[in-house]
């Protein structure tokens, strides 16, 4: 081999071997910085700009369960950045995925912000960051456990207070076959059957109402809207009821009050007011409609002198199907959806319902909207207003004369 071959050859040897050792320095370096920043407690930064941006509570912590980051709505939990975890199912949680490695998930029942008596259902997940840390994301599914909880509730009650009228409309057709030949019978039978299709037929009425009210896209043409209007149909509509009841129905209050809304909902949700109101009001006795105008609210108020609410009731007096004395709402016709309408509908209007009752002096349900001024060009209703406001009108009185 001559000298230039030589010479050569150990150049490629000598490249080669300098190669090597800046791969193998690089790849030392590389390890090593891995292996700090597996080992090393601090947090990220870009970890500490994910946690400001999430909406779950989130935090992050190191291997002595000391959290060291954490996002907006942890506080909610009682997670705070320099404190140790506290729940002892989250702490548990958080241990196992240390040892193992990896992520895990669990569906756990701990308290908001360290508040025993407020029990929330979350999914907690916690994920591995190296050696040394631990990220832990909790999210609340509790409204989704409620959501679901009314879903079921709301088909089984559905479903039983059909079955009623259903079952009952199946008897009465078999009494009408076995008492063909007595026509008296047949009429009875005919009328209880017609009694019970009219509270079928009213119960699935009420039950398309108030899924439409639930129902994302429920308002979607509002109009400005007239509450005397409204009082007036919702008191129209009752007034046959009232009669036959004994039961004499007031109007008062202000006049000339509007409101942005759909008029056909408001007076129905009035009307159940009013129902309601006769229902349980006895012989003889009031039911009042009031409107008062408040700064940019108007209020209406249903008060009736009736059996009262007992203070255990009010709490659930507006759950669908809720009855606070089943076996009179059951003799009335009663569906146990009026309220539940009523509650829904105000709220679909921006609004809110108030209970004021006490048993055996009546009660009191008032509805409070937001006000909007009465549109141009209403002149001759102005007129039908101011001529209607000398007097608060007494719709019916019990043995059916105008007041």
């Amino acid at each position: 081999m001559t000298s230039p071959d030589i010479a050569l050859f150990a150049l490629a040897v000598g490249a080669i071997i300098g190669a090597g050792l800046v791969v193998l320095v690089g790849w030392a370096y590389r390890a090593r910085a891995q292996a700090a920043e597996e080992t090393s407690a601090t947090v990220p930064a870009g970890t500490i700009d994910v946690l400001a941006s999430m909406d779950d509570a989130a935090c992050v912590l190191d291997a002595s369960g000391l959290v060291l980051a954490v996002s907006q709505a942890a506080t909610r939990f009682g997670i705070e950045a320099g404190a140790v975890l506290e729940n002892a199912e989250l702490r548990q949680l958080v241990r196992s995925v240390r040892q193992s490695g990896g992520s895990a998930t669990e569906t756990l029942r701990i308290s908001g912000g360290g508040v025993r008596l407020d029990p929330r259902l979350v999914s907690a997940r916690a994920s591995a960051m190296g050696a040394q840390l631990t990220l832990l994301v909790i999210r609340d599914v509790t409204e989704r456990e409620r959501l679901d909880q009314m879903r079921n509730d709301f088909v089984a009650n559905t479903s039983h207070e059909l079955k009623t009228p259903v079952g009952a409309v199946s008897l009465l057709a078999e009494a009408i076959e076995s008492a063909a030949d007595d026509p008296e019978q047949v009429r009875r039978f005919a009328g209880r059957i017609q009694a019970e299709a009219g509270r079928l037929g009213q119960l699935t009425g009420r039950i398309m109402s108030l899924s439409r009210l639930q129902s994302s896209d429920g308002l979607t043409n509002l109009h400005p809207v007239s509450l005397d209007e409204v009082i007036a149909s919702s008191l129209e509509a009752h007034v046959v009821q009232a009669d036959s009841a004994a039961v004499e129905l007031v109007r008062g209050g202000d006049r000339g009050a509007w409101v942005l809304g759909d008029a056909q909902i408001l007076v129905e949700a009035v009307g159940n007011l009013v129902a309601n109101a006769i229902a349980y009001s006895p012989r003889g006795s009031r039911v009042g409609v009031g409107v008062r105008i408040e700064d940019e609210v108007v209020e209406i108020a249903v008060t009736d002198q009736g059996i009262g609410i007992a203070e255990a009731d009010r709490e659930r007096i507006f759950e669908r199907f809720y009855r606070a004395d089943d076996a009179r709402s059951r003799r009335t016709g009663g569906t146990g959806l009026g309220l539940s309408i009523v509650k829904h509908a105000t709220q679909r209007h921006g609004g809110e319902v108030r209970l004021w009752s006490r048993p055996g002096r009546g009660s009191t349900f008032t509805i409070r909207l937001p006000r909007i001024e009465a549109p141009s060009g209403d002149g001759m209703g102005k007129k039908k207003k101011k001529k209607r406001a000398k007097k608060d009108v007494v719709t019916r009185t019990p043995n059916g004369e105008n007041a």
